[in-house]
């Protein structure tokens, strides 16, 4: 049986998509069967693995609004497989409202792809809204990235009460499965410095790997392609294979 983990933060720019991306990329390089569920209005996971979202014939909003199967909407890439997101996607909030269960609509559709898959990340919106919701009630565990700049530790507190409140009312299964340290910058002392101070917060929850500043990160999303492969030598692409072996263990683990 496989884990679903959504990454989440609600601060923008962290490093959440391009963690999303470059973890499912890796993770599937290592053998395991990945499945990336987009499932932020944006679609920037969708296009940095290669989909044209213009050209998708099923979203994430079909799936959790529509009914449609998962296995309709699933589009096989070489890098892992990606339930895709689509701008429709920014409507279903507005939509759910009404639904019963309306937090539970992801759940349901991942449901029995835990059977067949490794991993299940969710990329989630950079919000603490009900698309968020619904990826933490269907997830077993939760990837925070943490970029290593001045305000990183702001807006965690009400993410940290949020995980609470979900953990406790709706999903009691829900855990920290890992805190990802994000645009780390060796010259500085200040990055080394919110770094301890991150460690300290989450004791035993931070990877060992940091992912640093990279430029070709930056790029790899552009070309649509995971950095693992635009540049596998680049210090953004070591970083995450890394981090990727320190998931592979946990999970077997």
């Amino acid at each position: 049986m496989g884990k679903i983990i959504a990454v989440v933060n609600q601060k923008g720019g962290v490093g959440k998509t391009t963690s999303a991306v470059n973890l499912t990329a890796a993770l599937h390089e290592l053998g395991l069967k990945v499945l990336l569920c987009d499932f932020d209005p944006q679609a920037n996971a969708t296009s940095g693995l290669g989909l044209d979202k213009r050209k998708i014939k099923y979203s994430a909003y079909d799936v959790t609004i529509n009914d449609v199967p998962l296995e309709d909407a699933v589009v096989p890439t070489e890098y892992g497989d990606v339930l895709p997101s689509s701008s429709d996607l920014a409507g279903a909030a507005v939509e759910l409202i009404g639904a019963e269960h309306r937090e539970r609509q992801l759940e349901k559709a991942l449901f029995r792809a835990k059977e067949k898959y490794d991993l299940i990340f969710i990329d989630c919106p950079p919000s603490l809204e009900l698309l968020t919701l619904n990826g933490l009630c269907a997830a077993d565990g939760i990837l925070v990235p943490v970029q290593c700049e001045y305000f990183a530790l702001e807006g965690l507190s009400d993410l940290m009460s949020t995980l609470r409140m979900v953990k406790k009312r709706m999903n009691p299964r829900l855990e920290i499965f890992g805190v990802a340290l994000t645009m780390f910058d060796g010259r500085t002392n200040f990055s080394t410095q919110v770094a301890q101070e991150v460690r300290k917060h989450f004791p035993g929850k931070v990877f060992t790997t940091v992912i640093p500043r990279n430029i070709r990160l930056a790029e790899a999303p552009s070309h649509g392609i995971p950095v693992t492969v635009y540049d596998r030598s680049s210090r953004g692409a070591v970083a995450y294979r890394a981090m990727a072996e320190e998931i592979k263990e946990k999970l077997s683990g």
